[in-house]
This record gives C-alpha cells, sequence and structure tokens, in this order.
C-alpha cells in the first residue's frame, strides 16, 4: 500500500500505483490538513467575501461576483465547460498517475478541497475505474485545463471512464464496481481539481521511466555490437572517464564493461586496429550525457510530484488566499523537451551502430547487410532503413515545444507554457527509440552467429539467449517485421530488462 501524504511520492512509487496498481490510501496527518483548509473556504463562502476561484469566475471572468447560492454550480459548470480535449485517449496508467498526482497535491491543505472529494479519486483509483482523456487539448498554464476536467467529471458522475477494459457511461460503470458519485462540487473545488501540471507530469514521468531502462538496454545493445565488431575496449577504461568527470559517462563506460566481462569477441587497440569508430568508442560520452539529462529530469519530476500547483493558494494559517502562478508548466516544459532530446540521442547513435554491423565496408568482414547468399536475398537491409527513418522522426519531435507560447482567455493568460506537448513529443520519441534499440539488437544478435563466435561476455550472453528464445537466426530472406515486433515486445514489457538485471532487484 502507498501512503500519500504530499510530500514523500517518488518516481518508483508513482509506477507502483500508476502502471502497477498499487492500492493508495491518504494519510491521517494529511486528511487533517485537508479539513482545515476546508474550513476556511466555508468560512470565506459564508461571509461573502471576494475571493478568486471561491466566489467568482474565472480567468477573464475573475472580476464577476458569484452568489453565495450558486458556488456549487459554478464548479461543476468549470468542468463541463472546460473538458475540451481532442484526439486519442491517454493509456491507463498515465490517467491512474494523474489523479493519483492531484491527490497527492490535494493533500497538503492549501486547496480547500472536501475530503470527501479526494476519498473518491482514491476509491476510483483502488478499484480501477479510469476516466477517458483526451491526449490534446492542454496549454500548459492554467492548470492541465482540459484533461484534468475529464478526469474530474465522473466524481459527479459526468463523462466516461473504463472499467475492466471497456469504455462506458461514468454511472454504468459505478454502478457495476460499487461506487457512489458525490452529490455535488462546493465552492472552489472544480477549480482546485484542475488547476495543476498533473497530465504533463503522468506523461512525463511515464516516459522518464522507460528512458532510464531503456539507457540501461542501449548499454547491451552497444555490448553486443561490439561483440559482433570486435570492438576494441581501451576507450572504455575507467581512467579515461574518471578524468573527465562527467557522472553519467562514467557510469555508461562501467556498465559496458561489466555486460562485456569475460567476452573473446572484443579486441584491444592495435590488435585489429588502432581505434573505432565515433558511434562505439564515444557511445559512454554520448550515452552518459543522457544519462546525466535524466537523472536531472527526475530530479525535476519528483519535486512537482510534491508540489502545490493551484490557484488560489489558501493559507488557513494566516487566514489568507494569495492568487499566483504554481500551476505554469514551464518548470517541467523545458525539462520536458530536454527529455525529448536525451532520448533521441539514443536512438541516433543506435542506427549508426546498426548500419555498421550491415555496410560490409564498416563491419569488419561480415557478410553484406549480414545474410549469406546477399544480392538473392537483402537480409537487414531494410532494418536499417526502419531505424533512419525513427530517428528522423524523432528529429522533427524532438524540436522544443517550451519555446511557444498563444495567449488565451481574451489575453489574461498570455504566456503558457506547452509543457504537456513537450511531455507528449518526448513520450512518442521514447516509442520511437526503444524501435530503434530493438532493431540493433536484433541486427547485433544475427551478427554475432555469423562471426561464429559466441564466447560472450557475461551480461551479453544473457541478452543473446533470451533474444533467441524468441527469435531465430535469419539463413535466408524471410517477414522480418515480426522479429522486430518480437524483440520490441521484449524491451517493452521489461521481460529482457528484468531478465539480464534479475540480480539487482
Amino acid at each position: 500500500m502507498i501512503i500519500l501524504d504530499g510530500n514523500s511520492l517518488n518516481l518508483e512509487s508513482f509506477i507502483q500505483v500508476a502502471r502497477f496498481k498499487e492500492i493508495v490510501k491518504i494519510s491521517d496527518e494529511s486528511k487533517e490538513l485537508v479539513l482545515k483548509a476546508r474550513s476556511f473556504v466555508n468560512e470565506v463562502v459564508e461571509s461573502e467575501r471576494i475571493v478568486y476561484g471561491i466566489n467568482t469566475g474565472f480567468g477573464k471572468l475573475s472580476d464577476v461576483p458569484i452568489k453565495k447560492e450558486n458556488v456549487g454550480v459554478l464548479q461543476k459548470n468549470l468542468l463541463m465547460s472546460h473538458a475540451c480535449g481532442v484526439g486519442s485517449p491517454l493509456s491507463d496508467e498515465i490517467v491512474r498517475g494523474m489523479m493519483l498526482l492531484r491527490v497527492n497535491a490535494l493533500i497538503k491543505g492549501y486547496s480547500g478541497v472536501t475530503l470527501e472529494t479526494l476519498e473518491k479519486l482514491i476509491e476510483m483509483l483502488n478499484k480501477d475505474v479510469t476516466p477517458v482523456i483526451f491526449e490534446k487539448g492542454s496549454l500548459g498554464a492554467s492548470g492541465d485545463l482540459a484533461p484534468l476536467s475529464h478526469m474530474s467529471l465522473p466524481i459527479i458522475g459526468l463523462g466516461e471512464v473504463y472499467y475492466k477494459d471497456r469504455r462506458m457511461e461514468t454511472m454504468d460503470a459505478f454502478m457495476k464496481a460499487g461506487i457512489l458519485p458525490i452529490d455535488k462540487l462546493k465552492a472552489k473545488e472544480g477549480l482546485s481539481l484542475i488547476n495543476g501540471t498533473q497530465a504533463m507530469t503522468s506523461i512525463g514521468s511515464v516516459a522518464l521511466y522507460d528512458a532510464l531502462k531503456l539507457s540501461k538496454l542501449s548499454n547491451i545493445a552497444l555490448s553486443l555490437t561490439m561483440e559482433s565488431l570486435n570492438g576494441i575496449i581501451d576507450a572504455f577504461d575507467e581512467r579515461v572517464h574518471l578524468l573527465r568527470g562527467h557522472a553519467g559517462q562514467i557510469k555508461s563506460a562501467k556498465e559496458v564493461r561489466q555486460y562485456l566481462e569475460g567476452s573473446k569477441n572484443i579486441s584491444k587497440q592495435g590488435e585489429l586496429r588502432t581505434q573505432d569508430a565515433y558511434s562505439i568508442r564515444c557511445a559512454p560520452q554520448v550515452h552518459g550525457a543522457t544519462l546525466d539529462a535524466l537523472s536531472y529530469i527526475k530530479e525535476k519530476i519528483e519535486i512537482e510530484m510534491n508540489a502545490v500547483t493551484d490557484n488560489p493558494i489558501i493559507f488557513p494559517n494566516d487566514g489568507i488566499t494569495i492568487s499566483a502562478g504554481n500551476f505554469h508548466g514551464q518548470p517541467l516544459a523545458m525539462p520536458f523537451d530536454y527529455l525529448g532530446i536525451a532520448i533521441s540521442e539514443m536512438a541516433n547513435i543506435s542506427e549508426r551502430r546498426l548500419e555498421r554491423m550491415v555496410n560490409p565496408a564498416l563491419s569488419n568482414g561480415l557478410p553484406a547487410f549480414l545474410i549469406n547468399g546477399s544480392g538473392m536475398n537483402s537480409g537487414f537491409m531494410i532494418v536499417q532503413y526502419s531505424a533512419a527513418s525513427l530517428v528522423s522522426e524523432n528529429k522533427v519531435l524532438a524540436h522544443p515545444a517550451s519555446v511557444d507560447s498563444i495567449p488565451s482567455s481574451a489575453n489574461q493568460e498570455d504566456h503558457v507554457s506547452m509543457g504537456t506537448i513537450a511531455a507528449r513529443k518526448a513520450y512518442e520519441i521514447l516509442k520511437n527509440s526503444r524501435q530503434v534499440i530493438a532493431m540493433e539488437i536484433f541486427t547485433a544478435c544475427q551478427a554475432i552467429d555469423l562471426r561464429g563466435n559466441l564466447e560472450l561476455g557475461k551480461m551479453t550472453k544473457k541478452a543473446y539467449n533470451k533474444i533467441r528464445e524468441y527469435v531465430p537466426f535469419i539463413k535466408s530472406d524471410e517477414i522480418m517485421y515480426p522479429h522486430i515486433h518480437t524483440v520490441n515486445d521484449l524491451l517493452e514489457s521489461s521481460e529482457l530488462y528484468d531478465y539480464i538485471f534479475e540480480e539487482e532487484k
């Protein structure tokens, strides 16, 4: 069970709930904070003192006062009018992540929502009822308004959800799951539910978690390629990397040395040639730079996971509210652009290594396109084409979203972050890059067999053996896409990762 306290959520516990459906509970201390903040909101409503978001309109309409008897209707109207998402529905794990993150932000006691509303979100999480949320429509400032509105509608029995892998009206699912919607939202609740960065944070968190795993698998792919090309190990000597001092570079070189320990295929400088091409020799510098970027992004994400991103913010101990801009996504928009760039580079250098294996001018004696009888057979020629296509697409996607802004709400909200677009792009780049690294691994196993020496390293042997459980040596041309898809599935499902690194668990 994950106990939420608004302060200690991290990437690992996030994934436990979002992906693996761990049960969630709100801490008793947090419940007290929620009740205290709610009491303050109730006092404002009863006093009829004008406070933005409690008894006023929103955005450009913030100067419009709302009567006490209408503040609940205002919040319902807010959710309905702001649920303007388009595109494909977000994945189950991303939506679950959004719900988790929004609860964790609101239980800190600076928002004024009711405990009943938060516990309804927790009940939906624990009973695996997931709102239908569309991927597009957020500017990443004023909160992820459209996605979070779709997330919040089911609390009051509106909108659509997924339940037991079926998409249905919320009330149909609630009847099947034994859930009752709340009667109505109270003052400020709708605004508190949607004023936040939880859509971009959830998408980016899922992308980051998988990117961290992919970074280790990229070193496995590199090591398999070195086995096939008799790569020179000297460039990975610890002394070299300590001299430069970058933590990611040092770690990447160390991992490759460990993975290749015991290999009879790798070479020393001067034995077969003086040095390797950059895609091998400089791989620790490139992979390491990506790893350093991922570490930085993880720090920023985990800060945001435990942040207050509401507006206005309630300070019940001081008896005041402050209208400010913690909902603005810029602190994440820029890291998520960086995330996309960092993941892109894993694929860029992977595709170049793949090219070296299939190109007879670069492969140190391997047959053209890694097939016997080339000419009659094309072998792995188009595997490289597909990889090249994906890395080219990544370069388009890696254009930063955070440098753009379009004014909204009659120019009241005149600078926005586009952080949710940045997160979505990074997630798409991740999927492309995983395919490329899967192609490199698929290709390297073929090249290793053609090299004819299977005295592989400690970890490369495990990787090779797992791939060969599912994908055979290609003797002559056959339909290739099922093999590519199979290797990618092994990466995406974590089966290959878990098998190789089972001792690290």
